[in-house]
């Protein structure tokens, strides 16, 4: 068998080295020699793969033990068969039922969307090490931001709530768990170089220390990783500067300690609604994004976007006695987003200045010049996680907790792009307490905290041999608060919050039939709480929005032959309380953003993946899902949700040659525009756009002599490059069409080809 092994960790860093320090004494008493501990406790994803011939070549596999349907995509599949400068995203898209847009400037050469069964980003949760994490308005994403492919050794698709204690704010439509590049008992450096279309440059090294007996058999792991692109699309340069560094440091025979961070700070040239129109296209072509005329809105110098993001984890792993296990998790995570924009990049160039482009401090007079913003979004997060298991032999109890509290500033502020003077372009707002006027360059300057705290137990009951019972309970409390000089929509001062409580009970089954068969099955509840945007308002008082919940229902088979390695599942989801805002008029006459919850979806449907062997290297992959997302009352497909997916492809693995290729094709889905019609308090459709299904074929293979390996991957073989994602904005001419100037298109970036040379030592 081969284990790999994640927990789900949390509590500020002073208590999880208090608790190192306490630990390692009792530690030091024993004299056996140190060995890192098992602990047990593999929350959410317990990834125990059958060493068969079919899971060591297959792309993704299952669990013999998942409670829940699980894609787990191994560091081979990331090294073998993507290309280098693939995100997190690209790298879960092999699985079935995800689909995912954006990349439109190359892979993980811009931001990139995933949807899992139609379930989108920030409807689904994200974690590294077991550590949740996302934007702190709402739990968004940013796919090439933190975690390039260069810091991931696995990455597992669970599409599911998970169990109790799988941690994360949208405990609601699934996960996506990566784990972070594993130490080595070896020493070793391994350093590549890849060039490839765009002009894209990569450089990337990777050195183990393997174990230094001196230092109790502790081991470290250094990456350093550096992409640089003109990009896609025309004058949208990128580059991104990564360093990722691991200890692994034994603590006497029964104590192990695991320190990690990352940074990663990426500059690139990009509008903020980054999307092409139908007019562009038409004019320019669908690589069409910035120029390179000072006069104008989309010139490339006032498009930029600079992010730069750490990550650290300090984890302890301890057995505290005969058969228990403690494991404490502390980390913290800062996200810095300084962005300059034009204030609306998206129309034709002129190739003059606008004559009457901004406004003077008067906040009347207009003069020339080029309307622009300037953006700001970053914010920390401390969180802590401890936990402990204790094994009790028919069966097994875990519990813990975790806490979390964020700091956020957000900002936007109008400007001249030519001179970066203010643009006194905003209405004139008066607070309505102290009278004050509002400058009329600012958007909004907020702070805002939020406190997210959840303690969960489960209990796995082995009452048989082979077949495992786990009830589970989660209780949430998840706290925001503005605390704005002016806040976002309303523009002027105000300090409130609000507190979201739910309870959640899970329960899970497998069934060990035989030693290569194994049957689940889940019951759990999700939630996920409103964004920071329902307190965008006058008056929070005027909303009755609750979290939204779904009830999940699925059940699923593993088989691992020798040859063929196979795994399917239904499910059906409930999902309540569906956000909505509609705008209400007050006692005064003023009118005020009011949010409420309306309906919700019932998501269904058939997914499976297999492989088998067919011999002397090669073996054939495929998987694929019928996926239904539909509204309650209106039983309209959800937006961005595919009606299908599936993959397929050929794989050969065997001396020194790695070849494989895979096509990735997703189903028809729509965009989606709605608003509120007070007579019958639904929604009213205004248009449903068709996106046609598309596909992405990669082919890659390499060769190894000696210490070296030579390898080209081509992405989009076919060089497709049709609509993935629409943005719909204003009216279309008809209700299933676009709006030739307003409407954002999203296209795959068409064939890209890269080739690698890598040296290891």
């Amino acid at each position: 068998m081969t284990a790999f092994t994640g927990q789900r960790p949390v509590r500020l860093f002073a208590s999880a080295l208090a608790m190192a320090v306490a630990l390692s004494s009792a530690a030091h008493a024993a004299d056996a020699p140190p060995a890192a501990p098992d602990n047990g406790i593999a929350e959410g994803s317990d990834i125990l793969v059958t060493a068969t011939k079919a899971n060591q070549i297959a792309p993704v596999t299952a669990s013999l033990q998942e409670t829940q349907p699980a894609s787990i995509v191994s560091r081979s599949f990331i090294e073998d068969s993507l290309p280098a400068s693939a995100d997190f995203n690209q790298i879960a898209l092999i699985a079935p039922s995800v689909s995912n847009s954006g990349a439109t400037n190359g892979v993980g050469l811009n931001e990139s969307k995933t949807q899992i069964r139609g379930f989108q980003d920030g409807e689904y949760n994200i974690t590294y090490d077991g550590v949740p994490f996302g934007d702190t308005n709402d739990p968004t994403h940013h796919s090439n931001t933190f975690f390039p492919s260069n810091t991931i050794e696995t990455l597992v698709v669970d599409r599911g709530p998970g169990n109790a204690s799988q941690l994360g704010q949208a405990t609601f439509g699934g996960n996506i768990n990566m784990f972070s590049r594993e130490t080595r008992a070896d020493p070793s450096l391994e350093l590549k170089g890849n060039y490839g279309s765009f002009n894209t440059y990569l450089l990337r090294g990777v050195a183990q220390s393997g174990a230094i007996n001196q230092l109790g058999g502790a081991e470290f792991a250094l990456s350093g990783q550096y992409i640089k692109t003109d990009g896609r699309l025309t004058y949208s340069g990128y580059n991104q500067k990564n360093i990722f560094g691991k200890a692994v440091v034994p603590i006497g025979s029964s104590v192990k300690l695991t320190l990690l961070s990352t940074y990663n700070k990426n500059h690139f040239n990009q509008p903020d609604k980054d999307g092409s129109t139908l007019q562009e296209v038409a004019a320019f072509g669908k690589n069409y994004s910035l120029n390179n005329d000072p006069t104008n809105l989309s010139y490339y110098k006032y498009n930029v976007t600079t992010k730069t993001t750490d990550f650290e984890i300090a984890k302890l792993d301890a057995e505290i006695a005969p058969n228990s296990v403690f494991t404490n998790t502390a980390y913290t995570y800062y996200y810095d987003n300084e962005t300059l924009s034009g204030a609306n990049a998206t129309t034709l160039p002129t190739g003059v200045v606008n004559p009457t482009g901004v406004v003077l401090a008067d906040g009347k007079t207009k003069a020339p010049g080029v309307p622009g913003y300037t953006k700001t979004n970053k914010y920390r997060v401390w969180g802590d996680i401890p936990k402990i298991r204790l094994d009790f032999g028919f069966g097994a109890l875990t519990a813990g907790i975790w806490l979390e509290h964020s700091d956020t500033f957000r900002q936007q502020t109008d400007v001249n792009l030519l001179s970066g003077a203010f643009n006194y372009s905003e209405k004139v707002v008066t607070n309505p307490v102290t009278k004050a006027k509002t400058p009329q360059y600012v958007k909004f300057n907020q702070n805002s905290q939020g406190n997210h705290s959840e303690e969960f137990v489960e209990l796995d009951l082995r009452p048989i041999e082979g077949l495992t019972i786990t009830p589970g309970f989660k209780h949430v409390d998840f706290e925001r608060k503005v605390d704005a000089l002016y806040n976002q929509t309303t523009r002027y001062a105000e300090n409130f919050g609000h507190d979201y409580r739910k309870n959640l009970p899970f329960a899970t089954i497998n069934y060990a039939v035989t030693p290569q068969v194994s049957v689940y099955g889940e019951y759990a509840k999700g939630f996920l709480a409103p964004s920071l945007t329902v307190l965008y308002v006058a008056s929070p008082n005027n909303s009755t929005v609750k979290p939204q919940t779904s009830t999940n229902y699925q059940a699923g088979a593993v088989f691992h032959g020798s040859r063929l390695s196979l795994d399917a599942d239904a499910y059906y989801i409930d999902f309540n309380n569906k956000f909505q805002s509609q705008t209400v008029t007050l006692a005064d006459g003023t009118t005020d953003t009011a949010w409420y919850n309306q309906g919700g979806v019932i998501y269904k449907g058939v997914e499976g993946q297999a492989t088998y062997v067919l011999g002397h290297g090669f073996a054939l992959f495929a998987n694929g899902s019928l996926n239904y997302a539909k509204e309650k009352t209106t039983h309209i497909q959800v937006a961005n949700a595919p009606k299908g997916t599936a993959a397929g492809g050929i794989l050969y693995k065997a001396g020194p040659i790695r070849f494989s290729l895979i096509d990735k094709w997703t189903g028809p889905q729509y965009a989606i525009a709605e608003t509120f019609n007070p007579a019958t308090g639904l929604n009213s459709l205004d248009r449903q756009v068709k996106i046609s299904s598309y596909n992405t074929a990669i082919v890659a293979a390499s060769y190894e002599w000696r210490n070296l390996r030579v390898g080209v991957q081509v992405t989009d073989l076919f060089n497709s490059t049709k609509i993935t994602n629409l943005g719909l904005s204003g009216a279309g001419p008809t209700a299933t069409s676009l709006n030739a100037n307003a409407d954002q298109l999203y296209f795959q970036p068409g064939r890209q080809i890269s080739g690698d040379i890598t040296v290891r030592f």
